[in-house]
């Protein structure tokens, strides 16, 4: 056995280990976690659909107990502004869900505004769509300019359909990030960019607000959100 081979690896590890390590902590500098991974403290959700299992918050419903309207988990937090949105979500075999941001609280755990899509069958994930407002804004792979009137302006692609779908990790965790920087607003999962939209209708956009979690009416679904952190964006 060559022990002079056997301490370069274990050298050349540790430096790999701690290269990574410096990588991550930069790639995350500035973010803030707002969910403890224990509690619903700082979150507002109703209780007969919203709790914390495995480690994550958690929406479900259930035959004998559905839900008969969408019903989102709100963070009191604060208002979200300029931001980036950094976290995990999984969804089980049926339903649909999403995030909301800069949105508006109807109350009783009804919210509207910008939402980030994803459900069970991936035929919205990675969408943007205005709940209770101007709908879908922007489907997966397109960078969308919209005007004035609220015109949805095709302006390019940001990553092919395909490949968005292909690394879409069905029933396991995947990663969601959502950046808003004045009236510009990007989605990525899996570091994939699935929407690239500029808002410039001035009389329905919105520039801050909440941010909250769904658990979409209709058939039973279980969907869980962990590891939430944000970072305020000057």
């Amino acid at each position: 056995m060559n022990t002079h081979c056997t301490a370069r690896s274990i050298v050349l590890t540790g430096l790999f280990l701690l290269m990574a390590n410096v990588f991550l902590a930069e790639a995350e500098e500035g973010f803030v976690d707002i969910f403890d991974g224990k509690t619903l403290k700082t979150w507002d959700g109703n209780p007969a659909h919203w709790s914390v299992k495995d480690g994550a918050i958690t929406g479900e419903s259930t035959k004998e107990n559905p839900a008969k309207g969408n019903t989102f988990c709100i963070w009191r937090g604060g208002e979200l502004v300029d931001f980036e949105l950094r976290l995990e979500f999984r969804i089980g075999n049926a339903g649909n869900s999403g995030i909301q941001y800069r949105s508006k609280d109807y109350k009783n755990w009804v919210i509207g505004g910008y939402q980030a899509d994803f459900d069970a069958g991936n035929g919205w994930t990675g969408t943007l769509y205005e709940e209770r407002g101007r709908g879908v804004l922007a489907k997966r792979g397109n960078k969308v300019i919209i005007d004035e009137s609220g015109k949805k302006n095709g302006a390019g692609k940001t990553t092919d359909e395909k490949t968005i779908l292909k690394s879409i990790k069905k029933g396991e965790w995947n990663d969601y990030t959502i950046i808003a920087q004045g009236n510009h607003l990007i989605q990525k999962i899996n570091d994939h960019v699935t929407i690239d939209v500029t808002d410039n209708q001035e009389s329905k956009r919105v520039m801050k607000g909440l941010l909250a979690l769904q658990l979409h009416a209709g058939p039973p679904m279980k969907v869980q959100f962990k590891n939430l952190r944000i970072k305020t964006l000057k």
